[in-house]
């Protein structure tokens, strides 16, 4: 009896090693809270070997070159607070292009902006539409959100479809990487950030500018919102100054171009 009883543990033991083997989905849910080792002194950041060597994978993007001084400026709206026409203002006035990352709430409550944003060269990102934790949905419902955004910002300002995709909170997997990927949608995340997305903060513009100066470094993609003051009043000099230091603004279309011929050179 012991014998059998260890010959049928056996077999339990490779079924499931089996059954884990034929189901890539398992090793592709694993899910990762983006987050790294902020810039000090124009240093690049520094993510970790594991969240690297997934991005690479998927070809997503957090940075460009280090050598480079190019800033890519990304703003994430959910909601509008009042600040986005002070931001385009800005923009428009020291003809910086940037990448709005919108979900389909700020669409339909903001169209007026987000055709501000179209009509002025900027992009539109993909932040999904009801802005869900995207590592928990299946392959269908994943293509839903992004494609349900698409539809209503096709509907509402002509603009086809996006191309780049950022996770809600910064939470993905592998799987929504790669889905991402099959069905056209890059994902960007970002090497610059702080807490700024407090609606009633009161800092003031000093704050979001001596937060940016202090991580500010070569290939940089900074991720601001649109929702506190502090942002709309610290990004004029924040501009102002990088341009000082030999900084230049490019869009994440230069960004993908740029990755593209550095990687066929390898």
């Amino acid at each position: 009896m012991r014998k059998h009883h260890t010959l049928g543990s056996i077999l339990v033991a490779l079924i499931l090693l089996v059954a884990f083997s034929l189901n890539p989905i398992d090793a592709l849910a694993k899910s990762y809270s983006w987050g790294f080792t902020k810039s000090k002194n124009g240093q690049p950041v520094d993510v970790g070997h594991e969240l690297e060597s997934v991005l690479k994978k998927y070809d997503a993007l957090y940075k460009g070159k280090p050598d480079k001084k190019v800033i890519y400026l990304t703003f994430d709206n959910g909601f509008e607070n009042g600040y986005t026409e002070s931001i385009l203002d800005t923009l428009k006035k020291e003809k910086v292009p940037a990448a709005f990352f919108l979900t389909g709430h700020y669409v339909k409550s903001a169209t007026d902006l987000v055709k501000r944003m179209v009509n002025e060269g900027h992009i539109i990102g993909n932040h999904s539409y009801g802005h869900p934790n995207m590592a928990n949905l299946s392959e269908e419902k994943m293509v839903e959100e992004w494609q349900k955004f698409d539809e209503v910002l096709k509907q509402l300002t002509g603009v086809e479809r996006t191309h780049y995709a950022r996770p809600p909170e910064g939470v993905f997997s592998e799987k929504v990487l790669e889905v991402g990927n099959k069905h056209g949608y890059r994902h960007i995340f970002w090497s610059i950030a702080f807490v700024d997305w407090d609606r009633n903060s009161t800092k003031g513009g000093d704050y979001a500018y001596n937060e940016l100066m202090k991580q500010l470094h070569p290939g940089a993609i900074i991720l601001m919102h649109t929702v506190a003051k502090h942002n709309a009043e610290g990004l004029p000099r924040f501009i102002e100054e990088a341009k000082k230091q030999g900084y230049t603004f490019e869009s994440l279309d230069n960004l993908v171009l740029d990755n593209a011929l550095q990687t066929k050179k390898q």
